[in-house]
């Protein structure tokens, strides 16, 4: 089992890297701003479960695959560009009469679980998170690496789950407030549309060596 004091160092910096501006946080807050905190945390319910998938994948030794064979890391970024440049052509180009409410289509539980899921898969970030970050708070002398792995993973999950949470209940009450106001409607949309599609440029540009 990993230290307490491990346990907790990576609990901040999961915490602080989980509200940093990426593709999970800015779909997490487009759907909690255009349809409210349920949509947000169904969505939310995606993220996580990607997040599991990756967690798990990577003790199992998904990053030693990145490493190895480096086109695998490229196909998930260049499709994580690709969905977000979709994603920001959706927000752009669905026009709202009467409130924020309709900035994007309404969605069902099961469809925006799906898309938080595929979201989180095709975000890089999180491959970096397990194969970079977790790596520096494994101790062989505090136990079997798997389980040390395991156990920071769901506290990775537990943490950005909680500063996910925070940012789905902003957004709504933002929105709430906003709701009446066509003009800030319309500025959310290009700005929000704007943003995931710099965020899409940027990832796509990004580095090989970052993992």
């Amino acid at each position: 089992m990993p230290t307490l004091s491990a346990v907790l160092s990576f609990a901040v910096v999961a915490f602080l890297m989980a509200l940093s501006p990426g593709p999970n946080l800015l779909y997490l807050a487009s759907r909690s701003i255009c349809q409210g905190k349920a949509a947000g945390f169904a969505s939310l319910a995606g993220v996580c479960t990607g997040m599991l998938v990756y967690m798990l994948a990577t003790a199992a030794g998904l990053s030693g695959l990145f490493t190895a064979v480096p086109i695998a890391y490229a196909a998930v970024r260049w499709a994580g560009a690709a969905y977000l440049l979709w994603l920001a052509y959706r927000v752009i180009t669905t026009r709202s009469s009467s409130s924020i409410s309709t900035a994007l289509p309404f969605e069902g539980a099961s469809r925006l679980y799906r898309r938080g899921l595929l979201t989180c898969l095709l975000n890089p970030k999180i491959v970096v998170t397990y194969s970079a970050l977790l790596p520096q708070f494994l101790d062989p002398a505090s136990g079997h690496i798997l389980g040390q792995t395991i156990v920071l993973g769901l506290v990775q999950i537990f943490t950005a789950a909680g500063a996910h949470s925070i940012v789905i209940v902003s957004a709504a009450a933002v929105a709430s407030l906003a709701a009446k106001h066509r003009a800030f409607a319309k500025a959310q949309r290009y700005l929000l549309g704007s943003v995931l599609a710099a965020l899409a440029l940027r990832l796509a540009a990004e580095r090989r060596s970052a993992v």
